[in-house]
């Protein structure tokens, strides 16, 4: 690829740090890394074999065109509006920041600077997610009424999530802020903003945050959405689920979408399944990004986790 870009990661905090780096290490240029805890920083230069920026600013100084951000979510807003500062693209790991105040924040920067700004919400670009929403704008489902996702693995249970994935303060919260934010966006996009949430936060392990969470979200339409996700529960596969005043439609890990409507005369029928589209790393190191993975979908993410960790 000619013209490759030309990217730096900012914190390598997050687990997809490392997912991230192959992505652009296929189809950008890596120009170094910074994190700001420097046994981090070097153990993962050396693994990969990265230039070390000892300083944030000597990373903004660089000729990166744009920015990985995967470090702490605490951390998020007074790093990006810094790189937006510096003219550098952003792609950032979720949440956008912990507060919606610290998200218009980042906002600002990022529109009086003119960069481009990416947030991995990459559940929207599932084949699978991307069929059932078909579905739904379709018509063919009616109203929506009900919502259920699930998503959840045993980071906590096989121990392969890091400590610091259970600090409150360097997260804001456990596993609903973190694995549970998928299930948060994907109903805003079908069901809007809900108007109330009330959420159960289990603690399976002695850890500062939960490690298992359900949020029950309550829509002005009288539509009501059931988000679950955990770091505690093996080999369960993912589940999106929704009914309408005419039909249904779900899914199931990579099984089939299943739907069954008054068209169908209510028998359950397989639907040929979408194209999956990039996910949103490679939508910015591409610079071909889709719609859905905004400032604003990221600032919206973040309203729900306000409300659903009763901070509003």
């Amino acid at each position: 690829m000619e013209n490759k870009k030309k990217v730096a990661f900012c914190g390598v905090w997050h687990v997809h740090a490392h997912d991230y780096y192959k992505k652009a290490n296929e189809l950008a240029e890596i120009v170094g890394v910074w994190e700001k805890d420097p046994v981090r920083r070097s153990e993962f230069c050396k693994q990969y074999g990265l230039h070390e920026f000892k300083t944030l600013d000597e990373l903004l100084a660089s000729d990166a065109d744009g920015v990985i951000v995967t470090s702490a979510s605490c951390d998020h807003a007074e790093h990006m509006i810094k790189i937006a500062n510096a003219k550098k693209d952003i792609f950032t790991e979720k949440v956008l920041a912990l507060t919606t105040e610290d998200c218009l924040k980042v906002k600002e920067a990022v529109e009086r600077n003119g960069v481009q700004f990416v947030i991995s919400l990459f559940w929207k670009y599932n084949p699978r997610v991307k069929t059932v929403k078909k579905i739904i704008d379709s018509g063919e489902l009616g109203r929506i009424n009900y919502l259920r996702f699930h998503n959840s693995h045993s980071g906590e249970t096989a121990h392969w999530l890091p400590e610091h994935f259970y600090n409150k303060e360097e997260c804001g919260g456990g596993a609903l802020v973190d694995l549970g934010a998928h299930g948060m966006y994907i109903t805003e996009w079908i069901l809007g903003m809900p108007v109330s949430c009330k959420t159960y936060l289990g603690h399976c392990y002695p850890n500062e945050v939960e490690d298992n969470a359900v949020a029950v979200m309550g829509f002005e339409s009288g539509a009501v959405a059931v988000n679950e996700t955990s770091f505690v529960s093996m080999c369960c596969p993912e589940v999106l689920e929704i009914g309408g005043e005419r039909g249904y439609v779900y899914f199931r890990g990579t099984g089939d979408v299943i739907k069954a409507t008054l068209d169908t005369e209510k028998k359950s029928v397989s639907e040929p399944i979408c194209e999956a589209d990039p996910l949103p790393v490679v939508q910015f190191l591409t610079n071909n990004v889709l719609p859905g993975c905004g400032i604003e979908e990221g600032i919206r993410l973040t309203k729900m986790m306000e409300l659903a960790y009763g901070r509003k």
